[in-house]
């Protein structure tokens, strides 16, 4: 398969489905059913097992037709993590039911990791899931959940068996969101929206059907969702001055009253780090057209956390007294995280979470120490005693 044949089969697709006629929806199940959707994905999954480097020309000869895309942004959750976990561990007929509607966003994702006693270590976990016939029964309370509100689904890890270690007593689910027992409620954030939720699990029946993966390889298939998470958070495409940087720099060069010498100097240090790690996400993307994503993916994410973060700060100093106002500390919950169509104080504010979301930067640098320079691990006490007798 090469990028000509991928374009000529594009134009074809488009002589018969004319976006302009078509709605939304009709036009992306028919793109997903041509094997359009995910080309690097096996027929008939929205595919046709065509070199993931592909995908770029593809989006690029749709976009200049003026076709819809799915949303991406909105549907970040699903595209980046659960999508690629169902294709790794799900049956067939899980994959058949789950990945057509979740590109076409009729179906949007959440992801049930995170606990109040489990954040950075998640394999600490405590919802319990207990099998009842061809059920699960499941309780407990998971944090920090972005999109919850919106979503239909969930990706979500349960602990088992509490009589062996962590790791090994954990499994994973595809959670109805709209199922008896699933309450979501709002997280209020410093920028005064709930883009984050807490969400409470009741005694929700899950069918042992939308289990990913083997009873007790929970751990392993959430491996595989984070390599991922921090992927689709970390190593998305940009251009040259593309994200923050562009916005600095674009203050910068329109309002020469507010420049001095030092915050210059700052700039050209931050659009040197930022071409680095737009040259840095460039090859990682050429690594992942031939193979999954690994821990290198750990330390773009890191890198992008503290650049967004510098960013967002130098932005706020270059303005000045501008930079105090706040637009809106209106209670909202936002479909979609928007760095910029929102004003500098709200940029500084939710780049606070972005060392936090998607891993810490703590544990990341853990496993860049470990898995990319092959460092000693820390002693961890914990690693073969039962979850059951862990203090906590």
């Amino acid at each position: 398969m090469t990028a000509e044949e991928l374009r000529a089969q594009v134009a074809a697709f488009l002589a018969e489905h004319d976006p302009a006629k078509l709605s939304a929806l009709d036009f992306l199940r028919a793109r997903f059913d041509a094997g359009l959707a995910w080309v690097h994905f096996p027929e008939g999954l929205g595919g046709q097992g065509a070199p993931r480097a592909l995908q770029a020309e593809v989006e690029a000869a749709f976009a200049e037709a003026g076709a819809p895309d799915n949303n991406p942004r909105r549907i970040l959750i699903g595209l980046g993590m659960a999508a690629p976990t169902i294709l790794a561990f799900g049956t067939e007929e899980q994959k058949k039911r789950y990945l057509r509607p979740l590109w076409t966003g009729e179906e949007v994702w959440c992801q049930l990791f995170s606990e109040p006693g489990a954040g950075s270590d998640l394999a600490a976990l405590a919802t319990r899931a207990v099998r009842d016939g061809d059920d699960w029964v499941v309780t407990g309370q998971k944090v920090w959940t972005s999109s919850a509100h919106l979503a239909q689904w969930a990706i979500l890890v349960t602990r088992t068996d509490p009589d062996v270690p962590k790791h090994q007593g954990m499994t994973y689910f595809l959670c109805d969101m709209t199922a008896p027992g699933v309450e979501v409620r709002p997280l209020r954030q410093i920028t005064g929206e709930a883009e984050f939720n807490e969400v409470f699990l009741t005694e929700v029946r899950i069918p042992d059907s939308q289990r990913l993966g083997a009873v007790g390889e929970g751990w392993k298939v959430a491996q595989t969702t984070l390599m991922n998470e921090r992927v689709a958070i970390g190593g998305t495409a940009m251009p040259r001055e593309g994200g923050m940087i562009g916005l600095v720099a674009k203050t910068w060069r329109e309002r020469p009253e507010l420049r001095t010498p030092e915050l210059r100097d700052r700039l050209v240090q931050h659009w040197v780090e930022a071409e680095s790690l737009r040259l840095a996400g460039e090859r990682q993307r050429q690594q992942l057209a031939v193979g999954a994503p690994g821990p290198e993916g750990s330390a773009m994410k890191v890198a992008f956390a503290e650049l967004n973060q510098q960013l967002s700060g130098l932005e706020l100093e270059l303005l000045g007294e501008e930079g105090l106002r706040y637009e809106d500390w209106t209670m909202r919950r936002p479909e979609q995280v928007d760095f910029f169509g929102r004003d500098a104080g709200y940029r500084y504010l939710r780049a606070k979470g972005n060392s936090i979301e998607g891993g810490t930067s703590e544990v990341l640098r853990n496993i860049i120490s470990e898995r990319v320079l092959g460092l000693p691990s820390e002693p961890r006490v914990d690693k073969d005693v039962a979850w059951k007798d862990l203090p906590r």
